[in-house]
């Protein structure tokens, strides 16, 4: 049985499945805010679009990843990033019930000008762009090494049949999608589930007992991706433009739901990376479990991937439509949101071509955008406009710090991986809070 011709089979099926199933949008309104016969998403389908949505062929390959290194430590070190949910549903509702606002544009508009709305476009605009080739690089590296023909081709494929659905439909397509994708996500991650237990030699008791709960061994991780959930969910539309198109009511109760069963979900993931520490396996988790699985399992977890690929893929794609056309009101109509979708498919690939890392697109973005934090959490407060940039600004000093490895490592004090992005975090957010809030206090000492 030829393995190549099964997994093509799957990516080109699937998508023309969704293609059929996905509604065609006929007015902006369908487009950009998914309204269907004039009713907003349920509980139930928002939480659903919402979970698949970030549970991406990204995360599940790190969580699977994680779980091959910190074992059990792993997999919940890196489900902290979906406390990122109830923040965002928490502090969103406050921001549309008692502020009144329609939108994070909205807010940040009318509180700090346009100019604070640009800079904050172009945080969002580079965060949409990393979603597209960290979540495609996946898919490629199931079908050859990475830099194969097999490789290139397989992203390209993948990524315009994801473009043709979302096309069709905007954001109506995505949610609608969506759904179907977290079902297809649940029974399959049941089947791989099954099939490990199944082992004679692997037990739930391994799986509580497979890590170590220290700083080095995956708590560095876990309290830096708590630290970054107070800014993470603001600077990613996929999210927040999920968080306006119902009523504010059932927004909270589909973002706190999906909080936690995202995290739970994630770290049942990390379940594959596990077994597969257990067996001492080397590299990618996921695909070397597939693999000592045999043709079955592999096609599962194929499978897995490319829908939840799938689901990131064509969110973003509707999300960075919405963001020029909406957002930034350069044009509110199918044919300018449906060429916005084609021109981030083709500048998102072509990271594709340059060798970047999966998870350096979670970590490394999530620290530049630190400066968020005091601007949505201190939301109440009367800052002026210079606050935002001072916290922004200060926030991307850290996150180049990062990028470029230069912190000075006596302000370092755990040790491990992920040390550095740890206190980064922290003293980065510590230094952005004071210089948000410090101009609140001088104009107070002035008064």
């Amino acid at each position: 049985m030829n393995v190549s011709i099964w997994q093509w089979g799957l990516i080109i099926a699937s998508s023309l499945i969704l293609f059929l199933l996905s509604p065609l949008a006929k007015t902006p309104n369908q487009f950009f805010k998914a309204t269907h016969r004039q009713k907003a998403p349920s509980a139930f389908w928002l939480m659903g679009s919402l979970i698949i949505s970030w549970i991406f062929a990204k995360s599940i390959t790190n969580a699977a990843n994680l779980g091959l290194e910190f074992g059990i430590v792993g997999g919940i070190a890196y489900a902290g990033y979906y406390l990122s949910f109830a923040v965002a549903g928490v502090l969103i509702y406050q921001l549309r019930v008692q502020g009144g606002f329609k939108s994070i544009h909205d807010f940040l508009t009318n509180r700090f000008g346009k100019g604070a709305m640009a800079l904050f476009s172009i945080l969002i605009a580079i965060r949409l762009f990393n979603e597209v080739w960290s979540n495609t690089i996946v898919i490629g590296t199931y079908f050859g090494d990475q830099g194969s023909t097999p490789y290139y081709w397989a992203i390209l494929v993948f990524t315009i049949l994801t473009l043709a659905y979302a096309i069709k439909g905007g954001l109506s397509s995505s949610i609608f999608t969506d759904v179907i994708q977290m079902g297809l996500f649940a029974v399959l991650l049941i089947i791989i589930l099954g099939a490990i237990f199944s082992s004679e030699d692997f037990t739930v008791n391994e799986v509580v007992t497979s890590g170590s709960w220290s700083f080095d061994l995956g708590l560095n991780l876990f309290f830096a991706a708590i630290i970054q959930s107070f800014s993470y969910p603001f600077h990613d539309p996929v999210l927040t433009d999920r968080a306006f198109i119902s009523s504010p009511k059932i927004t909270r109760k589909s973002f706190l739901w999906a909080s936690l069963i995202g995290a739970i979900c994630i770290i049942l993931f990390s379940i594959i990376g596990i077994y597969a520490q257990s067996q001492g396996m080397k590299g990618q988790a996921a695909v070397e479990v597939g693999k000592a699985f045999g043709i079955v399992i592999l096609l599962v977890i194929n499978f897995i991937m490319i829908t939840s690929a799938a689901s990131t893929l064509d969110s973003t794609f509707s999300s960075f439509s919405k963001l020029l056309a909406v957002d930034l009101k350069m044009g509110a109509n199918l044919t300018f949101g449906r060429a916005a979708m084609v021109g981030i498919a083709v500048l998102g690939t072509i990271p594709v071509f340059l060798d970047a890392e999966i998870l350096s697109a979670t970590t490394i973005s999530g620290t530049m955008v630190i400066g968020l934090t005091p601007i949505f959490i201190f939301w109440k407060l009367p800052a002026p406009k210079v606050s935002f940039y001072l916290s922004v600004v200060c926030g991307l000093i850290f996150g180049f710090l990062l990028v470029f490895e230069v912190f000075p490592k006596q302000f370092i004090f755990t040790e491990g991986k992920y040390a550095e992005l740890l206190w980064i975090n922290i003293w980065g957010v510590l230094s952005c809070i004071i210089l948000y809030i410090s101009p609140i206090w001088i104009k107070k000492l002035n008064l």
